[in-house]
Parts: structure tokens; C-alpha cells; sequence
């Protein structure tokens, strides 16, 4: 492998060195033939005449890009303005909402409230009937009582006085610790 490899380099610088020392074996350049001024002009015109379109092409360009740039703006604006309206309509919903929601949570605190408030006077009015009859009957016994102390006291001295004479009186009243 490295004999071919080195066969090879030889053989390129041989072939350099010739080229170089015999310039006949070279291949022949083809010489262009000469252009007179007139056609020198004629080309520079009309390549003159392609920049000028060219730069036509361009400005066109240039403003169709300028258009579809303002375009895409105005668009991009009113599409942005109608995202905006879309944005605001649906808060709006949004608020209302909320609102009936209040609304509904204040009358139900109203109705939960009324409720409670009936209940407890409800609550009290039946005991207060309940008991009213005990209070009167209460009454009634202390006023009947009121009445029959005089008559009691009568009695009880009336029955010490007996109790000094009879002895079964005297016993039973002192079983009672009345005398």
C-alpha cells in the first residue's frame, strides 16, 4: 500500500516538473475574441436597462410587502379588537352571573333566617302556652292557701288547746312536731 502510495507522489511531481520546464506540453488557452466599443456600450446599456428594472421589481416588491404588511397589521388590530369585545362579553356574562348567584345566596340567607327566627318564636310561644296553665293553677293554690292560713292557725291553736286535755291529741301533734 505505501509502495503505490509513494509510486504515485512520484509520478504527480514528475509530471509538475515537466509541465513546469515545458510549457508546450500544456493544453492551449482559446483566446476570446476582442470586443470592439460598441458593443462594450450596447451591453452596459442593456445592462443598465435590467438594473433599472430590476430596481423597478424591487420598489414594486418592496410596496406590495409594505401593503400586505399594513394589512396584516389592520388585521391583526381588528382581530385583536374582536378578541377584546369577545374578552368583555364573556366577563360580562361572567358578572351577571355572580350577580344571580348573590342574589340567589341573599335570599336563601333571608329565607335561612326567617326560618330560624320562626322556629324560636315558635319555640317559646309553646312553652309559654304550655306552662300558662301551670302558672295559673299555682296561682290559684296560693291564693286558696292564702285564704286557708287564718283557718290552719285557728285550727293548730285549737288543737293545742285540746291537746292540753286529751292526751291522743297531745301525741299526734307532737308526732308532727307542732307542739
Amino acid at each position: 500500500m505505501k509502495r503505490l502510495d509513494i509510486k504515485i507522489n512520484i509520478f504527480v511531481i514528475t509530471a509538475l516538473i515537466l509541465l513546469l520546464f515545458f510549457p508546450s506540453i500544456a493544453p492551449a488557452i482559446e483566446r476570446a475574441p476582442r470586443i470592439d466599443d460598441r458593443e462594450i456600450v450596447e451591453r452596459l446599456t442593456r445592462l443598465e436597462e435590467g438594473q433599472k428594472a430590476m430596481s423597478k421589481q424591487i420598489k414594486q416588491l418592496r410596496e406590495d410587502m409594505s401593503t400586505q404588511t399594513k394589512q396584516l397589521r389592520e388585521d391583526m388590530s381588528n382581530q385583536t379588537k374582536q378578541l377584546r369585545e369577545d374578552m368583555n362579553t364573556q366577563f360580562g356574562r361572567i358578572d351577571s352571573q355572580f350577580d344571580r348567584i348573590d342574589s340567589q345566596f341573599n335570599r336563601m340567607s333571608a329565607i335561612f333566617t326567617a326560618l330560624v327566627v320562626s322556629i324560636i318564636g315558635f319555640a317559646i310561644w309553646d312553652r309559654r302556652t304550655m306552662i300558662r296553665p301551670f302558672e295559673n293553677k299555682v296561682k290559684d293554690i296560693e291564693s286558696e292557701i292564702a285564704q286557708n292560713r287564718n283557718k290552719l292557725h285557728s285550727l293548730i291553736e285549737t288543737l293545742r288547746e285540746l291537746s292540753k286535755t286529751d292526751e291522743k291529741v297531745a301525741k299526734v301533734l307532737k308526732s308532727f312536731h307542732l307542739l
